[in-house]
């Protein structure tokens, strides 16, 4: 058990949280119940997430996605305000962690996405998101995109006109497709991410590189897991990772 005031301590130091100029509040967005002995962690606080946070007996609900984002709207009203209620009505606290979550040198979204695909990291970008490395063998495209596949589970797509054999990438995880620029002057063979806009096929074509699609969430799931399990060995939580499926 641990009070929710030193977990939010540990995770600003754990995260550097005020390295980050983000696009929403990370730390403590809903307060809840002042002690935390089970804990939930998921990537997007949905409704659906919340119930089955709430149904497990949840203490503290931590996710990668969290709300009051920037440009939003800011009144409490319509989905906002039934999420919200749900969180306050059970005394659950929810704790969002976005781009501290993604660059974290060892429980992050992109490090972890690494390993689950067998990556070889060598290099980090400043702002501690875009990777890169390297493969241990090299692969076509369409082998490369079946493996992806088979770890994440999820259909990935391809586009651009980047070498027959790839060895050498990139990879952020989420809606990064505009680091493909960044990842083109690296000189690496292909760049993968979460989701994919329209001039990003352009982009690959055009820079000699394959761009690979591989899905928002698919891409998002491990970071969150791994510091829920982290949470729960250090401070013998209890600890469940919900994954609500979601095919973007």
């Amino acid at each position: 058990m641990i009070t929710l005031h030193e977990m939010l301590h540990h995770l600003d130091d754990l995260l550097a949280v005020g390295q980050f100029n983000d696009y929403c509040p990370n730390g403590l967005q809903i307060e809840g119940r002042s002690e935390i002995k089970t804990l939930v962690t998921g990537v997007t606080a949905s409704q659906a997430l919340i119930d089955e946070a709430v149904a497990m007996g949840a203490d503290a609900l931590l996710v990668h996605h969290g709300y009051f984002w920037k440009g939003e709207d800011a009144r409490i009203t319509g989905i906002k305000r039934r999420r919200i209620a749900s969180l306050l009505a059970a005394d659950v606290s929810l704790l969002a962690y976005h781009l501290p979550l993604d660059a974290h040198p060892r429980l992050g979204n992109n490090v972890q996405l690494a390993e689950r695909l067998g990556f070889i990291r060598q290099a980090t970008a400043a702002d501690g998101l875009l990777m890169s490395g390297c493969l241990e063998h090299k692969m076509s495209i369409e082998q490369l995109a079946d493996h992806i596949g088979q770890s994440l589970e999820r259909d990935v797509l391809c586009v651009g006109d980047g070498p027959a054999q790839i060895e050498s990438l990139a990879w952020c995880s989420g809606a990064a497709q505009s680091y493909i620029d960044q990842a083109a002057d690296l000189g690496v063979d292909a760049f993968i991410s979460g989701e994919i806009s329209e001039p990003t096929v352009h982009i690959a074509r055009e820079r000699g590189i394959h761009y690979l699609s591989c899905g928002h969430h698919a891409t998002e799931r491990y970071g969150v897991q791994a510091l829920g399990e982290y949470l729960a060995q250090h401070f013998s939580l209890t600890h469940y990772f919900i994954d609500i499926d979601n095919p973007v």
